[in-house]
């Protein structure tokens, strides 16, 4: 029975332990099994791959071939103006995706210069190392697709994040509930995005047409404000002569008269009076000018 008993241990160790390493080699190679993803010259031009590296939607590691970066240093030396000044923004992104701590880059050394071109270059390596291409050159992203490669278009992501309507742009929609503002009403696009309507409390509970006027994008979401189309209750904006009628004092105060204007025409000499031998003071004046008193001026001229 001990002997049993032994044998019974030493098969239920062993099966624990082989299945303990049989978990642990899957564990790695998941781990290791990653897409790698080549980064191409117009992506690293264009720089909005570091704003989707920092947000943290990039995974796998990003390999720079050292024949894109030959290619952005041949720019730099020789291209003209313009062409130099965006090969140092390339050279300059390089820079910043090595930096960041929440992506892994590195430059996978495949030569300094590639004699087929950088595009069979990285579509060389995509294919060899089961990768991804990440591009915003239309021609590559075409090719790329019918060879049958993976590509990561940073145009496509941002059609994809963009607002589905346009500041200009009209649509219909149903106002639900109050806003904030007791003159506002709120209603939500398809995709779940709050508009906020002005002047529009007297259609909540109705479908309304609306034109966008702006969109407010923050961490929190996006939301948008409209006004409605024909809205006849909507303030219109003034015009300045209004805004100066309605800054101008509408009633004056008892027993002051308006300030008129200073004549500035040379008056008729009057005769001299005959002095009075009782001296006799003089009233001041009060000579100060209140703004009231200039926009009244300026009215009258």
């Amino acid at each position: 029975m001990e002997i049993l008993i032994i044998v019974t241990l030493l098969l239920i160790a062993g099966e624990t332990t082989y299945l303990v390493a049989t978990q642990t080699g899957k564990t790695k190679h998941s781990k290791n099994k990653q897409t790698p993803i080549f980064v191409d010259t117009s992506v690293l031009i264009d720089g909005r791959i570091v704003s989707i590296a920092q947000s943290g939607f990039i995974t796998s590691t990003l390999f720079i071939p050292r024949s894109v970066v030959g290619e952005l240093q041949f720019l730099a030396d020789n291209g003209d103006s313009d062409k130099r000044s965006r090969a140092r923004h390339g050279l300059d992104v390089v820079s910043e995706l090595q930096a960041l701590s929440k992506v892994r880059t590195e430059i996978f050394n495949d030569g300094t210069k590639a004699e087929e071109g950088v595009d069979n270059r990285l579509l060389k390596l995509a294919k060899e190392y089961k990768g991804a291409i990440c591009t915003i050159d239309f021609n590559l992203n075409k090719v790329a697709q019918v060879e049958g490669l993976q590509v990561l278009n940073v145009n496509d992501l941002a059609m994809t994040l963009r607002m589905a309507y346009l500041p200009g742009e009209k649509t219909r929609l149903e106002l639900t509930q109050k806003g904030n503002d007791s003159h506002q009403a709120v209603g939500h696009l398809a995709d779940g995005t709050m508009v906020v309507v002005e002047h529009a409390s007297q259609f909540i509970g109705k479908t309304a047409e609306i034109e966008f006027i702006r969109s407010l994008q923050t961490a929190a979401g996006k939301m948008m404000f409209a006004r409605v189309v024909g809205n006849k209750q909507q303030p219109k904006e003034k015009t300045p002569a209004q805004i100066i009628q309605a800054r101008q004092p509408k009633q004056q105060p008892k027993g002051l008269k308006p300030v008129e204007p200073r004549e500035t025409t040379a008056s008729a000499p009057q005769q001299p009076k005959p002095r009075n031998n009782t001296p006799r003071q003089q009233p001041r004046r009060n000579t100060r000018r209140t703004p009231e008193d200039s926009l009244v001026e300026l009215a009258n001229q």
